[in-house]
């Protein structure tokens, strides 16, 4: 990962690259498809498991290649098996180290996984309050059982994987058309040719406010419990 930071490789994961290959990249999707989806899984994978920036970017390129659904499923196989990866580490003596580096805040992660570790979780993947690798590190604080960890997982970044991969399919028209002014100016040999997207586009508050909605219902059954247990205390 500090390989990767330090030489800048992450900065390719962006528009732009997509841009600059895009007829390479069609040919070998439409000629080679299901050895693109596993490229695509694979590289998913190694994003995920070494936290590099850029998953976000990934999942709506994944929509943009492959529509919505091949896409958001290869980003949630290629999402929960770099999880996963991260995990099992965290689990073994070099994972201490990497836990220390967390700091507090994987403590207080895991105090909340130990009143419901697949609900509270859930929650967490839904609704990203803490960083996608420190929610892979701190349940191996607690002892989360690897079949929990993924489950929790694989459902929790359903919503947002998906609804980033739509909007991927949407945005190809968008992508196309600045794609060819992108590519004139690189054709005049002009050194600040820039793709003009914003991802904060894609971040609607209607977006937000559907995955907070599902991060609440995913904490009902957290708040039932101790509802239960404060009313049997008072009787």
């Amino acid at each position: 990962m500090v390989v990767i930071l330090a030489m800048g490789w992450h900065r390719q994961l962006s528009f732009e690259t997509l841009v600059r290959h895009r007829a390479g990249i069609d040919a070998f999707v439409a000629e080679h498809y299901t050895a693109a989806i596993a490229a695509f899984v694979a590289l998913y994978v190694a994003v995920a498991a070494l936290s590099v920036p850029g998953a976000a970017v990934l999942t709506i390129c994944g929509g943009i290649l492959f529509g919505w659904l091949a896409g958001g499923l290869a980003a949630i196989a290629g999402g929960t098996t770099g999880a996963t990866i991260i995990f099992s580490i965290a689990r073994t003596a070099c994972g201490e180290s990497l836990i220390r580096c967390a700091g507090p805040r994987a403590q207080n992660i895991a105090n909340g996984l130990r009143s419901d570790a697949f609900s509270y979780l859930l929650f967490l993947r839904l609704v990203p309050i803490f960083p996608f690798w420190l929610v892979n590190l701190a349940p191996a604080l607690v002892g989360v059982r690897l079949a929990t960890f993924v489950g929790a997982t694989a459902l929790g970044i359903v919503p947002g994987t998906f609804a980033y991969a739509l909007v991927g399919e949407g945005l190809d028209s968008v992508i196309r058309a600045e794609g060819a002014a992108f590519r004139a100016c690189l054709a005049a040999g002009r050194s600040d040719c820039r793709l003009h997207f914003d991802m904060a586009a894609a971040l609607t508050p209607q977006l937000l406010a559907a995955l907070a909605a599902l991060g609440l219902i995913a904490l009902i059954p957290i708040l039932l419990r101790r509802w239960r247990a404060r009313n049997s205390a008072n009787s």
